[in-house]
């Protein structure tokens, strides 16, 4: 099964999140701050991060350049979600490494359907 780690510090849009994850089929990780979140992908190696840009101890980014320099985890996809909506905070999320960046306020569907699109293309 695969393994989606959920990292975001707003307990009612990490437990959304792994709500549609889990009816989509998907096995869920969450976790409610940066540094939690790079211990999990360490340990657990899920295929694919949602993380939130803005989060205590460590940023969303930061834990992106973190997973992405690490080679046990350099391979995992990577969904940047935000509420940073600014051309330089996009840009920032992608040159740390992420595969996609959505923006919040988000449709939940939507975002089910970006995991499923990039699960699907990096299986291919």
């Amino acid at each position: 099964m695969t393994t989606v780690l959920v990292a975001d510090d707003d307990a009612d849009i990490r437990d959304l999140v792994a709500f549609k994850l889990e009816q989509a089929g998907l096995e869920v990780l969450t976790v409610g701050d940066g540094q939690a979140a790079v211990e999990m992908a360490r340990s657990h190696h899920p295929t694919l991060a949602v993380l939130d840009v803005s989060m205590p101890l460590l940023s969303g980014i930061e834990v992106c350049r973190m997973l992405r320099a690490d080679p046990s985890t350099a391979g995992m996809l990577i969904i940047m979600l935000t509420a940073r909506v600014q051309e330089q905070d996009v840009e920032g999320g992608f040159s740390a490494g992420a595969d996609d960046y959505v923006t919040k306020p988000f449709s939940p569907r939507e975002l089910v359907s970006r995991i499923q699109a990039l699960l699907t293309r990096a299986r291919a």
